[in-house]
């Protein structure tokens, strides 16, 4: 199938939407899902896939195919601890897409191994990726793989980038909410009755026409969510508010809720944090599965992980980092002097040394072990 041109009318992009929605309760449809956004973009490939900064390690868990296995397996067992990209990450604000530019000057990306003995080799020229989700020490991760044929990201590509990502988000997030396996369309419902999380069929008013055991029990508190003349409502004004907007607007189709409704943030009187999140019922396989209940969205509530920021991400706002010079820091700190890090990463000697100048001049320090000493104050209070 060719590459879907600039002009592509809009009933594209509305299947698409409908398309990534229904992989969200229906796993096994990915691969093909996002075959799709590889050719919206477009690009050779594209995955939804995890990195553990920390450990440099990573899984990926859909991809349509575009990367060989042998180069998969390649990236997992040696190229995923040289991707420069990984510094990057701690720096990149959710939902937002970020190219190879954007985490470090292109010519410093050629010069890497990474680069040399990975990405060329497979005729790649650029990866344009957006974070999920992140927790201290990963980050779940949707991105696309640009070809020599496509060139580098440009406006266009991010302008396309930005109209799918919060629909990938949403799918994503609420796949990992229900963790559904595989799911008949004809017995979403009852499937969806047995998660652990609080879940709602409302209608575009914002009436509860279902609800599971654990959504009942949310309701029973009567305080985050209540039943308010038979409509789902929320304690909070502001959030309160938002869900009326979603559920009307869930009701003119999948495209129209747009960013609205992906993580809404609500409160337990003990303090305690959840999450809501919105999925609309108004096409495909969703719309089939909710019919019987004249609903036009689900809104799925699970309990809030807490957000704290990993060291590296700490340290490298602290002092105003790019993420070169992190990349530099952390691998200074694990490695060791000037030709250590250079062969580890890839990169010329002088590169490095511009970037430990720098790190010296930003961080008020002067020499490595000082740089060690900052990093380990950071990664356990007590060194002092």
């Amino acid at each position: 199938m060719a590459d879907w041109t600039p002009d592509e009318d809009a009933s594209a992009l509305l299947a698409l939407i409908g398309d990534i929605y229904d992989a969200a309760l229906e796993p096994a449809l990915w691969p093909e899902v996002l075959g799709k956004t590889s050719r919206f973009l477009p690009g050779m490939s594209s995955a939804i896939f995890a990195k553990d900064a920390a450990n440099r390690t990573g899984n990926v868990y859909h991809d349509d195919g575009g990367i060989s296995p042998y180069f998969k397996q390649l990236y997992f067992e040696k190229y995923v601890k040289l991707d420069p990209a990984n510094a990057g990450h701690y720096f990149s604000e959710i939902g937002m897409p970020v190219s190879t530019v954007d985490l470090l000057p292109y010519d410093e990306f050629l010069e890497t191994r990474f680069f040399r003995e990975w990405v060329q080799p497979q005729g790649i020229v650029d990866f344009v990726s957006t974070v999920l989700d992140k927790t201290p020490t990963s980050s779940a991760l949707f991105g696309i793989f640009r070809h020599e044929r496509h060139g580098l990201i440009d406006d266009e590509a991010r302008r396309r980038m930005r109209l799918i990502i919060p629909h990938v988000r949403r799918a994503v997030l609420i796949g990992k909410v229900i963790d559904l396996k595989t799911a008949e369309a004809a017995n979403l419902a009852d499937t969806l009755d047995g998660i652990a999380a609080g879940m709602f069929l409302v209608d575009s008013r914002g009436q509860i026409v279902h609800a599971n055991a654990a959504g009942h029990a949310i309701l029973a508190h009567g305080d985050m969510l209540r039943v308010t003349g038979g409509k789902l409502a929320a304690g909070d004004p502001r959030t309160n508010e938002a869900l009326g907007d979603i559920f009307a607007l869930a009701g003119s189709g999948d495209a129209a809720i747009g960013i609205k409704g992906i993580a809404l943030p609500l409160t337990a009187p003990d303090g305690d944090r959840y999450v809501a999140h919105v999925l609309p019922l108004t096409s495909g396989g969703r719309r089939r599965a909710a019919a019987s209940f004249a609903a036009v969205a689900a809104v799925f509530v699970r309990k809030a992980a807490l957000e704290i920021q990993s060291p590296p991400e700490v340290i490298g706002k602290a002092y105003r980092l790019t993420p070169s010079e992190l990349r530099v820091l952390l691998a200074i700190v694990e490695i060791g002097g000037v030709p250590e890090v250079s062969d580890a990463l890839g990169v010329a000697e002088t590169t490095v040394k511009t970037h430990l100048s720098r790190l010296y001049k930003k961080t008020g320090t002067n020499r490595q072990a000082e740089l060690v000493k900052l990093v380990a104050s950071y990664m356990n209070p007590l060194v002092g």
